[in-house]
């Protein structure tokens, strides 16, 4: 499985459907690290930063993402060796037109894409996954606001999906103190099927 998913990610990096669609995406695609992982997470499209340095969530939505999975008991020099970081799309979509945010993939760019999500899935055959943000969560469970999504586990042949908000700085989604208590709930499920269901080592 290492080997195939090593070949897989270096595919990936070479791929330019995108831009050569003529979409405003900002290649090389970014990929995960943990080829061993058993956890699979899944966001949206990586940001500028994420561009630059080639690793997904390192950013500032990154720091804070990594404060909520080191709460759920992960170690945070381990996050990437236990967690495969994945998305729906791979190179970076530019900000939206309103300048604010960064512009969110078309459904001809996700479904360029999503068939290396795919293929990742397959290989990793993931026990636990993590869905940050709406469009990861839709992609997976179907439409439902988020209030309805964090907080809440939903299991599909002998797999939990576990929704998170998106950590970006931006959202005031978790201004909210009932959306927090969502967010701490989340959390707990986390560190429940990490210690539960999901060894730390192979």
């Amino acid at each position: 499985m290492e080997q195939a998913l090593k070949r897989l990610q270096e595919e990936i990096r070479a791929c330019r459907a995108c831009v050569e669609r003529g979409y405003p995406a900002t290649p090389p695609p970014v990929v995960g690290l943990g080829t061993r992982a058993r956890i699979l997470l899944v966001g949206q499209a990586p940001g500028g930063m994420e561009s630059d340095s080639r690793l997904p969530f390192s950013g500032p939505a990154g720091k804070r993402l990594f404060t909520w999975l080191e709460r759920a008991g992960f170690d945070p020099e381990r996050i990437r060796e236990e967690i495969y970081f994945s998305a729906l799309t791979r190179c970076y979509p530019g900000k939206n037109a309103r300048g604010s945010g960064d512009r969110r993939p078309s459904r001809e760019e996700r479904a360029l894409c999503t068939p290396f999500l795919a293929r990742e899935f397959a290989l990793i055959d993931p026990k636990l996954i993590l869905l940050v943000g709406q469009m990861a969560i839709e992609h997976f469970l179907g439409k439902m606001p988020l209030t309805q999504a964090v907080g809440a586990e939903f299991e599909e042949e002998d797999r939990f999906y576990i929704p998170l908000p998106h950590p970006s700085g931006a959202s005031t989604w978790l201004n909210s103190p009932e959306n927090r208590d969502r967010l701490e709930h989340a959390i707990r499920l986390i560190r429940w099927h990490r210690t539960h269901l999901i060894p730390s080592k192979r």
